[in-house]
């Protein structure tokens, strides 16, 4: 009779080899230069900005380029926006063999269209995918094809501040088998939507609930990478403290009830020290629960550029809700704010924590403090190009 651990480990031993050859394939790599390009016959006009949902209007076409083991990455295309399709057996439906990415495109004052920080998302795309057993790919190529989709499409790009082009890069396992195996076969698709303010109220400050009831992620597991199973479940606890008034879960894990992350978003908050006046701002370390976010990665490095080192400490470091609510008790909790892709910067005005709330200071008839604002605005200069900042924007159409 064999044990339960003796079939896990004989199952391990048999997925191996095909691990091995799926990651040492000598097959075709990504190739921007191989595109076709096939374009709607109907374009479509750009919709005026109030009517503008995040995630509801895609644009007219969209990139897809399919893979298998034998033969590496196929011919990327480039064609008028349709519906997939997929076998009913395809190990995506049944085991989640499924990542994606979320970054933006702007349209900036000399009339260019510019990604922001788009190696940023390739580089954690490739992570997402090596972690789940599906191909990596060049990112550069994968960048250039992007900049070929927003091309054929530069006239949906939204004309303002806080609007943009949302792209939604995606790998699939397309394996049309019920066995639990190394995928064969992926498909990478990149759509985009024309987009506005991710909260229909703009830059308005929320409430959050402290959960400790349901975990978003946990060490050895996947909380860093970009995975659709990570998402799914953290809509019921979000249903949840929004039935108790909260728009958001703000995650606790562990019996130190450790801050991670608001909702979908990296978290930081603003203390000062009583004692000293020395004010810092803190965000959780990177120790695998934690997503490798974009924006908190920006934050950090213009927090570390702009803000004097003599009044304040950017630290990455554990920080759990009891020292939030003590701080906050003694008058030392400034600010707190959510930052990621979608909303971009996204300021907390109150967190509920066994049957209270703690109170975050907001600026007198603002909606945020004043470090989130500021901060906001320095991201917003250079995604919207009217500051520069390194190799951070990168040019991809010309609207003249």
């Amino acid at each position: 009779m064999m044990l339960q651990g003796q079939r896990i480990r004989c199952g391990v031993v048999r997925l191996l080899p095909l691990l091995r050859r799926s990651m040492t394939t000598g097959a075709a790599p990504l190739d921007a230069s191989k595109l076709k390009i096939t374009r709607t016959k109907t374009p479509s006009q750009p919709k005026p900005n109030d009517e503008l949902v995040f995630g509801k209007t895609m644009t007219d076409h969209m990139l897809t380029i399919e893979w298998d083991r034998t033969n590496g990455w196929a011919v990327p295309e480039i064609k008028p926006y349709s519906t997939l399709n997929l076998d009913p057996a395809c190990c995506v439906f049944h085991y989640g063999f499924e990542l994606f990415e979320g970054l933006k495109a702007y349209r900036t004052p000399d009339d260019k269209i510019t990604m922001f920080r788009p190696d940023m998302n390739m580089k954690r795309m490739n992570k997402s995918a090596a972690r789940i057993c599906l191909p990596t790919f060049d990112s550069q190529e994968l960048i250039a094809l992007i900049g070929k989709l927003i091309q054929q499409d530069k006239h949906l790009v939204p004309k303002g501040t806080g609007y943009s082009l949302y792209i939604r890069p995606t790998m699939i396992g397309t394996t049309d088998s019920l066995g639990v195996s190394v995928p064969d076969k992926a498909l990478l698709f990149v759509i985009a939507s024309p987009v506005g303010p991710y909260y229909k109220t703009g830059f308005k400050a929320v409430r959050l609930e402290a959960t400790d009831y349901a975990t978003r992620a946990w060490p050895g597991g996947v909380g860093d990478k970009k995975l659709g199973a990570n998402y799914a479940p953290c809509i019921l606890p979000q249903l949840q403290a929004a039935g108790r008034g909260y728009q958001q879960n703000l995650w606790l894990f562990g019996p130190e009830k450790n801050i991670t992350e608001v909702g979908t978003m990296n978290v930081f908050f603003a203390f000062q020290d009583k004692k000293t006046g020395k004010k810092e701002l803190v965000t959780a370390p990177l120790d695998g629960t934690i997503l490798e976010g974009v924006t908190r990665d920006s934050i950090l490095e213009l927090a570390r550029e702009k803000l004097d080192p003599s009044e304040w400490e950017i630290n990455e470091r554990y920080y759990s809700i009891n020292e939030v609510a003590e701080r906050a008790a003694k008058g030392e909790l400034l600010e707190a704010f959510g930052s990621g892709t979608a909303a971009v910067v996204s300021p907390i005005k109150a967190i509920g924590w066994q049957g209270n709330d703690i109170d975050v200071p907001l600026l007198p008839g603002e909606q945020s403090g004043p470090l989130t604002k500021q901060l906001a605005s320095w991201i917003a200069a250079i995604q919207y190009g009217k500051e520069q900042h390194g190799n951070w924007s990168q040019v991809v159409a010309d609207l003249n």
